[in-house]
């Protein structure tokens, strides 16, 4: 097989669930036997995200689905970084021709400092290499630092095809809009440019599997009603706070209002599914730990909306209490109960930086390692 931008040609993963099987139906009308996995960055526990090297690997673990976050560049085109402000995910720093282009801005309320997607070309940004965003926590990762362009858009829908038809599998992508409303209001909106490049491969269709997010509503309304998007959109909430097209425009809606009954009724006006913060579903006790899941997925299930909640990682600091293993929060704890309580709440989907557990946790969720083989799915190897 033919090597991609730099990276290893795909082998074919261990098993994976059909998403032509039909005991499920995903948000955008594929039939699927069980929930997503949706690569969070691609595998970004292990590569540094945003990157092909990571949207690759987590093909290879056996994600459904990957996700690139989406910023423009000064030119106007759409990238993967996971914010605008690229110190942290990138080698910037390093290059002095640059220097002069760090500076200060405010993005949906916050001051920030630092270097700015929207102040380089493409062209510029693809003499920088990315690098791991946590290294104190995945300090392996940084052995990787300075081997990966930033990829396009466009690229990583092309992988994406590349990747389905290499393994015999649907890979979808999950874009996420990141700062619409700063986008907006510069001058390089995401919306156009990201439509253009799935009608120009003709991917605007509902049967595809293709999933826009936002943690903001105005931008996925108008996805829905002006652009008529026939892909699944998603409606990311977080645990506190409001979308910050609310806060622009004065509207006190809350995320928690949103994803209340009455709220989950409204939101399936434009979305197909909402994305909720994990702790929405499973809310945290004061010492951290969790219980009962909340009526989330009752509610959205009711409202005809799927839920794909985020961020399930394995890193002890990133887990309920009940799940963590030993005092460093760095080392792995049981990730393999926070994702079955999940799929026992009935989520459609889970993000993940690590798909490979995701994988294998619903694999043992559904049986289909205790002696039962799945009649569409190849065995591991090895």
């Amino acid at each position: 097989m033919v090597a991609l931008a730099g990276i290893p040609a795909i082998v074919a993963p261990v098993a994976l669930v059909s998403v032509s099987a039909d005991a499920n139906v995903n948000a955008t009308g594929t039939s699927v036997s069980a929930p997503l996995v949706f690569g969070h960055r691609g595998a970004s526990g292990y590569r540094p995200e945003h990157t092909l090297a990571s949207y690759d690997l987590a093909v290879r673990q056996g994600a459904d689905v990957i996700e690139p976050d989406l910023v423009s560049t000064r030119d106007h085109v759409l990238v993967a970084r996971h914010e605008n402000e690229i110190s942290g995910t990138t080698d910037v720093a390093d290059h002095p021709e640059f220097a002069a282009r760090r500076t200060t801005k405010v993005i949906d309320g916050s001051s920030i400092t630092g270097w700015f997607t929207e102040d380089f070309t493409l062209a510029e940004l693809r003499t920088l290499r990315a690098k791991e965003r946590l290294p104190a926590v995945r300090q392996e990762n940084t052995v990787l630092d300075g081997r990966y362009v930033i990829p396009t858009f466009e690229e990583v829908l092309d992988f994406a095809k590349r990747a389905s038809k290499e393994t015999g599998r649907d890979i979808g992508v999950a874009p996420e809009t990141k700062h619409p409303t700063y986008f907006d209001s510069i001058g390089l909106s995401l919306e156009e440019p990201l439509v253009q490049a799935l009608r120009d491969r003709n991917i605007d269709k509902r049967n595809k599997n293709i999933w826009i997010q936002s943690f903001e509503e105005s931008n996925l309304r108008q996805l829905h009603d002006l652009f008529e998007v026939k892909v699944g959109l998603v409606q990311l909430t977080s645990a506190a706070g409001r979308p910050y097209d609310h806060v622009a425009a004065g509207d006190p809606q809350t995320y928690a209002q949103m994803t209340s009954a009455a709220g989950l009724e409204e939101v399936a006006e434009y979305a197909t599914v909402v994305g909720p913060d994990k702790s929405q579903i499973f809310p945290r006790a004061a010492d951290g730990t969790t219980s009962a899941p909340s009526a989330l997925v009752t509610n959205a299930h009711a409202a005809g909306l799927k839920v794909v909640p985020y961020t399930v990682r394995a890193e002890n600091q990133f887990l309920p209490v009940q799940y963590r293993k030993g005092t460093d929060p760095n080392a792995y704890g049981d990730v393999v109960s926070e994702f079955e309580d999940l799929f026992e709440a009935g989520v459609d989907g889970i993000f993940s930086d690590q798909p490979d557990l995701a994988y294998a946790a619903r694999e043992d969720f559904l049986g289909y390692t205790h002696g039962i083989t799945h009649p569409q799915a190849e065995q591991p190897r090895g």
